[in-house]
């Protein structure tokens, strides 16, 4: 006998006749903790089976949906709709057994699965922030701006859906369109935002049709090697403000000039000689010959001279401003404006020039930095034109020209006058004596050269502003079409109605408005009075 106290144990172990069992299954398996599953919950065998609750569903969560929304009419495109929602866990079925009473709800956590969320025990998670909504763009609307007759266009820019371009804004409740929606704290109108931009500067042109030549540069001047500082620019443009008023000025080259390439012959000069309350602004505007090949170097030299001229004096010139001392400023200014003359004529002789081709005309304006002086000086020689804008209407206020006898004076004595007493006019021979001496007078040489032209004449004006005016000092190119066209004065008067002084780029485009006929270079300098 063995340890097993049975001697057939080996035979029962390995009996040849026995079939062959299978390995015994260990009921621990999946399908058995399935199996043992649904019978703890439908019940005992006999009942009738129902759907088996989701052990990890939670409880369901009420989404707001959105009322229907009436058809709007067309309009710009809306924006895109809203990304989706996370998904949310749908409420189970009710099981036909009762189950136990669930526990706290546990929140979920939006762009997770339900089962992320679940911890064990019940917790408190803060509200994570909202995710970012994506950009959208918002349409732009081209409408009319309010109270522009001449149709400029601005923008209109609205980020709710129903926008009305023809009133420029967005429908109510009761028009019919599509209102705009937001949150319970939102305003019906916080969505829609209008801007109008700033409408650009017009050029243009006035009379009964268009000029011939294109408003734009078209050729540039030509350029010589060594002489590249000669080079003018189309177009300068400065401006400033001081005391009480404001000074805008701008010279563009004519469409003439800008069609044969040739160079600018008005010269701009701005300047501010002293500081503070004694300063003293100084603006010159010159204007070569057409005829002339070098007259914009004529006209540049004109300008500079007279500066340094002013800045030499600008002291005591702005002392009898500021004093009121009219004599003494048109003396003072003529002397001035003559020793610029007489460098213009030195130059031309440097150049192997005859004067009356290197030569300008000069026209100036002197006005204080002093706000309790409003007194405006203007000289000059040659052409322009000097204009006031007051109560909407134009003055022609260019100061007129002497008599011919204020120009020459009275005779000279031996050159027509009558001779003084005791002195012989003539013999009977005709030589003319000096004294009744006996003494005959040598003849004069002949002169063969023509008679060089009288000298222009001195041009001044002192005037004191008005609050409101406006002050247009105008070269020959400018001043012609203002006397000479009508509805130039009355765009003119029109845009510069306001008290307040244009910008640089508006006050640009409005000395540039054409008339047909009128193609020379214009230069202007308004002066506004606050």
């Amino acid at each position: 006998m063995t340890q097993q106290g049975d001697d057939n144990w080996w035979d029962k172990l390995y009996d040849e006749s026995a079939p062959d069992t299978a390995p015994t299954a260990s009921g621990d398996t999946l399908d058995d903790h399935f199996t043992t599953a649904t019978r703890a919950t439908t019940g005992p065998p006999g009942a009738t089976p129902g759907p088996a609750p989701d052990p990890w569903a939670t409880a369901a969560v009420p989404v707001p949906v959105p009322p229907p929304k009436a058809a709007a009419p067309p309009g710009p495109p809306a924006a895109p709709p809203a990304p989706p929602s996370p998904p949310v866990a749908a409420a189970a079925p009710a099981a036909a057994a009762p189950p136990p009473p669930p526990g706290p709800a546990l929140p979920l956590v939006p762009g997770r699965a339900p089962w992320e969320a679940r911890q064990e025990g019940p917790q408190t998670f803060p509200a994570p922030p909202p995710p970012p909504a994506p950009p959208v763009e918002t349409p732009t609307v081209r409408a009319q701006a309010p109270g522009s007759p001449d149709g400029r266009e601005g923008t209109a820019t609205g980020s709710g859906a129903g926008f009305d371009p023809e009133s420029g804004s967005a429908p109510g409740p009761g028009s019919g369109g599509e209102a705009p929606t937001g949150g319970p704290d939102s305003d019906s109108g916080s969505g829609l935002t209008v801007e109008v931009s700033v409408p650009r500067p017009r050029t243009g042109h006035v009379g009964s049709r268009p000029p011939t030549y294109e408003p734009e540069p078209t050729a540039l001047p030509v350029a010589r090697p060594g002489e590249l500082g000669e080079l003018v620019s189309d177009t300068v443009l400065d401006g400033a403000r001081y005391g009480t008023c404001t000074l805008r000025a701008a010279s563009v080259r004519g469409d003439s000039a800008r069609y044969r390439g040739e160079p600018r012959r008005d010269a701009l000069l701005t300047a501010r000689f002293g500081h503070d309350e004694t300063a003293l602004v100084l603006v010159a505007v010159a204007a070569g010959s057409r005829a002339a090949e070098d007259a914009h170097l004529a006209a540049a030299d004109a300008c500079r001279w007279i500066a340094e001229a002013v800045c030499r004096s600008h002291a005591r010139l702005s002392e009898d401003i500021r004093s009121g001392r009219r004599g003494d400023l048109k003396s003072g200014l003529h002397r001035l404006t003559d020793r610029t003359y007489g460098k213009l004529r030195t130059r031309a002789a440097e150049r192997g020039l005859a004067p009356d081709e290197y030569t300008a005309t000069l026209r100036c304006l002197l006005v204080p930095a002093d706000p309790d002086c409003r007194t405006r000086v203007f000289f000059g020689i040659g052409g322009g034109g000097l204009f006031r804008l007051r109560d909407g209407v134009w003055q022609d206020i260019e100061p007129l020209l002497p008599e011919p006898a204020a120009v020459t004076g009275a005779p000279v004595v031996g050159f027509g006058s009558p001779p003084p007493q005791g002195v012989a006019a003539e013999t009977e021979e005709g030589d003319r004596l000096t004294m009744d001496l006996g003494i005959t007078t040598a003849p004069g040489p002949l002169v063969e050269e023509p008679v060089p032209p009288p000298a222009e004449p001195f041009r001044f004006r002192a005037s004191v502003a008005r609050p409101g005016d406006t002050l247009l000092l105008a070269s020959p190119g400018l001043a012609e079409p203002m006397r000479g066209e009508p509805a130039l004065a009355r765009e003119l008067a029109a845009r510069w109605a306001d008290a307040e002084a244009p910008g640089l780029a508006a006050f640009l485009a409005d000395t540039q408005l054409r008339v047909t006929g009128y193609a020379d270079d214009r230069t202007g300098v308004g002066v506004w009075e606050a």
